[in-house]
């Protein structure tokens, strides 16, 4: 038997602000690039195995229409990090993608987000030849972890 899976209607939240001002393509994009599990095997086949906490860290991309309402929010928040970095309250968030299955039932696949900072700084530039990048900032935040729960 066959699955269906209808998407649409998702949600991003930082800091208790729902998102809108999302661009195109990927606009947000939830990423774990560190292995969760650290394996090796060694003689006679022996394997160790250890659980790699830096695993759950993870990596948000978020692709937002330039100068928009959600950009400024995020280039304030920087801003105050900036300033003093000790005193900075750590970012939260959630990410909620709505999966239906054709039959009128929905599921909410959801990742909670904590202990977020900025990454790196938004970067810029100007095109003359109608590059619609120039358009976008990309913010890349990071978050200690982010649990995921189906629902």
């Amino acid at each position: 038997m066959s699955v269906t899976s209808l998407t649409g209607r998702d949600t991003v939240i930082i800091n208790g602000t729902v998102f809108n001002d999302l661009a195109d393509g990927d606009c947000a994009a939830l990423t774990f690039p560190t292995p969760l599990t650290a394996l090796k095997t060694g003689k006679n086949g022996n394997s160790i195995y250890a659980f790699n906490t830096s695993g759950q860290n993870c990596k948000l991309s978020l692709r937002l229409i330039r100068g928009s309402a959600d950009d400024k929010f995020l280039n304030s928040l920087l801003s105050v990090y900036k300033q003093n970095p000790p005193a900075f309250t750590l970012m939260t968030g959630q990410l909620v993608k709505n999966v239906g299955d054709g039959s009128g039932n929905q599921s909410h696949d959801s990742y909670s987000l904590a202990g977020g900072v900025f990454e790196k700084e938004t970067e810029v530039k100007e095109n003359a030849d109608g590059d619609t990048e120039q358009a976008v900032s990309v913010w890349n935040l990071i978050f200690s972890n982010a649990p995921r729960q189906l629902a």
